[in-house]
């Protein structure tokens, strides 16, 4: 007979994976093997970290959670705040079959609170040390995370040398830096229906904090899908000096480069999707499709000055002040196809060796608000479908001829 305080490993796991995995991801936290010697172990506000780490006797601290795990675990955090005097490192690695899982106990609340950590608080001009970067600070590979929400970090989730990782349901939002930012080499992760919003960095005056960044470094199959990147300081989407493709779907970005924090000498960027950049900007064929930029402070998307066979397909952009899609930089060689500018200051900006074909700019006409079904954002900003899906907007900037352009939630 199993008590609660004595739930197994496969019980639990399966108890959280219900409630805390998207329908386009594999399960966040997998059901351990009953071959291995895989164990779940729980984390509650009012635990101990002496303690067993079973439901009726569980952890203290998530730290405590992430150092005794090893390949296969389940760490199962119950609902609560969890305020870091340090921040959480994770430095060991799953294996290909049996990654680690750490997520939200049958869909609590779980808050990660970074407002004490030293690095938070950085001075304008200064720099935070690498080990101190992100309330979650990861290094390792094969790691599962779901369901977690992280607030006022220097960085929300940090992770530099990162490989074959599923992150998934996150919430991301009031860092003093960029919410989640992946870097370093880093390969075959999976970005899962992130939400990451308010995110600033006083530090720099609003110029490099995003509500999701793909920076600085390298490593092939990379995937962003289902996230929604909103009123974050500088960009929405950064992809500034990585040189391996990443595919970025069905994600939204709206309201970024906007000083809603009374920074001065306000540096913030502004644009939806940033895809490249650097000086000079690394030559690299990132993949965005089916997504949609509006009212950002800048452009909806921009190239960045990144040369490489970017391929654009079926986006939306809508009332930015700047260009919907910039595409002319540094010779860039982009293929745009079946996208659609709606009420943009300038729909396209397209350069000699730009491919353009069955874009809105293409096909002719005016594409104001009265050409699209709806322009009603709240459609888009509401609360995720229970499996973490973004909310069904069948007639958001749809056109109203059924012409087969832009984005389709």
């Amino acid at each position: 007979m199993r008590t609660a305080g004595m739930l197994t490993g496969t019980v639990l796991s399966a108890v959280l994976t219900t409630a805390a995995t998207p329908a386009t991801a594999a399960p966040a936290v997998p059901a351990a093997s009953a071959s291995s010697a895989a164990t779940t172990i729980v984390v509650a506000v009012d635990g101990n970290d002496s303690a067993a780490g079973t439901l009726g006797q569980p952890l203290r601290t998530i730290q405590q959670a992430v150092d005794r795990a090893k390949p296969g675990d389940v760490i199962a955090v119950r609902g609560g705040t969890y305020p870091l005097t340090d921040n959480i490192t994770v430095t060991t690695s799953g294996t290909a079959s049996q990654p680690i899982s750490l997520g939200a106990y049958q869909g609590e609340r779980v808050v990660i609170d970074g407002e004490q950590l030293p690095a938070s608080h950085t001075p304008v001009g200064g720099s935070i040390p690498r080990a101190e970067r992100g309330a979650i600070h990861q290094e390792a590979s094969y790691w599962k995370v779901s369901g977690l929400e992280i607030v006022n970090g220097p960085y929300g989730y940090y992770c530099d040398g990162c490989n074959n990782n599923v992150f998934s349901r996150l919430t991301t939002h009031d860092n003093y830096e960029s919410g989640f930012q992946l870097q370093g080499a880093s390969a075959g992760n999976q970005i899962l229906n992130l939400d990451s919003y308010g995110n600033r960095d006083p530090r720099k005056n609003g110029e490099s904090a995003d509500g999701l960044a793909i920076k600085e470094g390298g490593g092939t199959g990379n995937v962003v899908r289902g996230a929604r990147l909103w009123n974050n300081v500088d960009d929405g989407y950064d992809a500034w000096k990585f040189t391996s493709p990443v595919v970025v779907e069905n994600t939204i970005a709206y309201g970024n480069g906007y000083n809603r924090w009374d920074f001065p000498d306000f540096a913030g960027d502004g644009n939806g999707f940033k895809l490249g950049g650097g000086s000079p900007a690394p030559a690299v064929a990132h993949t965005l499709r089916n997504s949609v930029a509006y009212r950002n402070a800048a452009h909806g998307v921009t190239d960045n000055g990144n040369p490489g066979a970017l391929a654009l397909s079926r986006n939306t952009t809508f009332r930015n002040t700047g260009t919907g899609f910039d595409a002319d930089g540094s010779g860039g060689t982009a293929v745009l196809t079946a996208n659609l500018s709606v009420a943009d200051s300038r729909a396209a900006a397209l350069g000699p060796t730009t491919t353009s074909s069955g874009n809105s700019w293409d096909l002719g006409g005016t594409w104001g608000e009265s050409s699209v079904v709806s322009t009603d954002t709240g459609t888009v900003t509401g609360p995720r479908t229970s499996d973490g899906s973004l909310p069904p907007a069948r007639d958001f900037l749809v056109p109203r001829d059924g012409t087969p352009i832009g984005a389709r939630f």
